[in-house]
Parts: C-alpha cells; sequence; structure tokens
C-alpha cells in the first residue's frame, strides 16, 4: 500500500518530524509518497520507506550502481563510468511504455556522494531536458529511512499531470522492489 501525503513532505520524510500516523505507516513497510508539478512538461515525487538496517548497510547496497537495476525494473542498464571518493559520473538507459508509447532514454548522470548520509545526482546529458534526483538516508530507531526525491522533465512533450501520475504509479512499487533487494527478500 502506498500512502499519499498532501501537506509539506518534508515533515514527514525527516524521522525527527514525522507525524504519529506517518511514523506508523513508515515503520508498517508502507511508502510515503508526494508528488508536484515541476515545469509544465515534468514532474517531482518524494517517497519515504523504512528499511531495518542499518545507514551503513544500507549505503553499501545504494551505492553499487549496477545493481540499480535490480531496484528500478524499467532500468536496463546502469554503470559507472568513473568515480574518485566522493564524486562519480554513472551511466543509465531505462526502457518504458507510456501512454501507448514505448520510450528507451539514457542518461549520463554526475554522482555526489555524501557517505552514509546522502546521494545526489545531476544531469550531465541524455533524453531529459532536465533530471535531478536526491537519495537521502536517515538514521531511525534499529534501521534506517530512505527518502528518494526525483524531478525530471522529458524531451516528449507529455503534460505534468500525466508525468506525475506516472511517477505516482510507479515509484512506490520501485521502492518495494528495492525494499526487497536491499533486505534480501
Amino acid at each position: 500500500m502506498t500512502v499519499s501525503l498532501t501537506s509539506d513532505f518534508r515533515e514527514f520524510a525527516a524521522p525527527t518530524g514525522c507525524k504519529d500516523a506517518a511514523k506508523t505507516a513508515l515503520l508498517g513497510g508502507e511508502i510515503l509518497i508526494k508528488t508536484q508539478e515541476h515545469t509544465a512538461w515534468g514532474g517531482s515525487v518524494t517517497a519515504s520507506m523504512y528499511l531495518p538496517l542499518s545507514p551503513a548497510e544500507v549505503w553499501q547496497q545504494v551505492t553499487d550502481y549496477p545493481r540499480w537495476v535490480k531496484y528500478f525494473p524499467d532500468l536496463t542498464h546502469s554503470r559507472l563510468l568513473d568515480g574518485h571518493q566522493k564524486t562519480k559520473r554513472i551511466y543509465q538507459v531505462a526502457s518504458k511504455t507510456f501512454l501507448f508509447l514505448s520510450v528507451q532514454v539514457e542518461v549520463y548522470l554526475k554522482v555526489l556522494e555524501l557517505p552514509y548520509r546522502q546521494i545526489q545526482f545531476c544531469l550531465e546529458k541524455g533524453n531529459f531536458l532536465d533530471f535531478e534526483a536526491n537519495l537521502k538516508l536517515q538514521d531511525y530507531g534499529k534501521g534506517t529511512v530512505l527518502t528518494y526525491w526525483v524531478q525530471a522533465t522529458p524531451t516528449i512533450p507529455v503534460p505534468s499531470v500525466f508525468i506525475q501520475q506516472a511517477m505516482q504509479m510507479d515509484l512506490p512499487s520501485n521502492m518495494r522492489q528495492m525494499r526487497r533487494v536491499i533486505c534480501g527478500g
């Protein structure tokens, strides 16, 4: 099940500021999600989930970028191109059928890692007018809250309401798949 939130998501995404209902939902396995407009043709979505693992255990897996094809079913290729300790470059390819249209996209992303806390992704080049994402890990009780925020504008002009609906439908199942892979289930 997915819980959609209509108020400011930051208070739900941050464990220290979670309201009781959001805390209960997170710990119960729910994916908390909020979509919003980004541009006339793009969208933005934030999703949070609880993982019963330490931030260090989660970090080990989310920074293994070739493994991302196991988290996101539409992602067909994910490769680390080069990198140093904190900054990296990755290449990803995804295939998606959207409104009876099959599309393949590729992106080259600059990646900034803040160890055990955050990964920032920024479009270097690819099939988007813009693409930006942020993955945050927050220690929470005996586990970790993983919050993933993404905003993107495709090169194909599709009204933002459709982009937001697609994001709201796809991201929760992708996050559940990510949790299954990370937790070994």
